[in-house]
């Protein structure tokens, strides 16, 4: 947490000590790193806090039925600014279920893959999923440089971060928050190399039960899009 509030700190103090004689792009540059670097330690702090509760056994698993199309589209929307000029191909196939799911909690998940993606790639994110036998299996690509080999059991390790290339942002709690989650919805997460370059992160999660049927007017309705966020 020292290296953001140092930044904040340092920053701030410029601004008050030689406020008069800073130009105004200056001005505009150090307000711009306050702010960058306050969400930087907010969401350290939210993944420190989510950590903890994660591993009390505060935090409960309320499953609904719930459409897989919307809860990417809300991780999305919350992910707007940080995903501003890129490419993000999203594509879900008509026919798929719903999903027996938390919807906080698979949300997080999503946002917590698409933070890395964008951490470490510059190029087009890939979001897929598909039914596999009593699974949907969910699907955040990018095109990065990929997990060194050995390291893809260890990258879900809480406070371990790969030796990628990129942004060296964050202290290795989101993917490990990812893990903790899925495992609590009976389901299972993994990483793997794509052909031609970058990461795949993929969740399974378990289909159980009945699900509600759908009004006819919403089984309808496209699930594929693609978005230039």
């Amino acid at each position: 947490m020292r290296t953001p509030l140092a930044v904040i700190t340092g920053s701030a103090s410029t601004l008050l000590q030689d406020g008069a004689s800073i130009s105004e792009s200056t001005r505009h540059d150090l307000l711009t790193t306050v702010l960058e670097e306050a969400e930087r330690l907010n969401r350290l702090i939210r993944n420190l806090l989510d950590m903890t509760r994660l591993e009390s056994g505060a935090v409960k698993v309320k499953k609904e039925w719930l459409p897989l199309e919307e809860l990417v589209g809300s991780a999305l929307g919350r992910l707007e600014a940080r995903l501003a000029g890129r490419d993000v191909h999203v594509e879900l196939p008509r026919d798929l279920p719903l999903v027996p799911c938390d919807a906080v909690l698979i949300e997080q998940t999503l946002i917590n893959l698409l933070e890395n993606a964008a951490k470490y790639s510059t190029g087009q994110v890939d979001i897929t999923a598909a039914v596999r036998g009593a699974e949907v299996v969910v699907e955040v690509a990018d095109r990065g440089p990929g997990i060194p080999p050995g390291e893809e059991t260890r990258v879900f390790e809480k406070f371990h971060r790969a030796a990628r290339e990129g942004s060296a942002e964050g202290v290795g709690l989101g993917l490990t928050i990812c893990r903790a989650i899925v495992s609590a919805h009976g389901g299972r997460i993994w990483v793997q190399n794509r052909p031609g370059g970058g990461a795949s992160f993929q969740f399974a999660l378990p289909i159980e039960g009945e699900a509600p049927k759908l009004p006819v007017s919403e089984q309808s309705e496209p699930t594929a899009l693609e978005q230039h966020a």
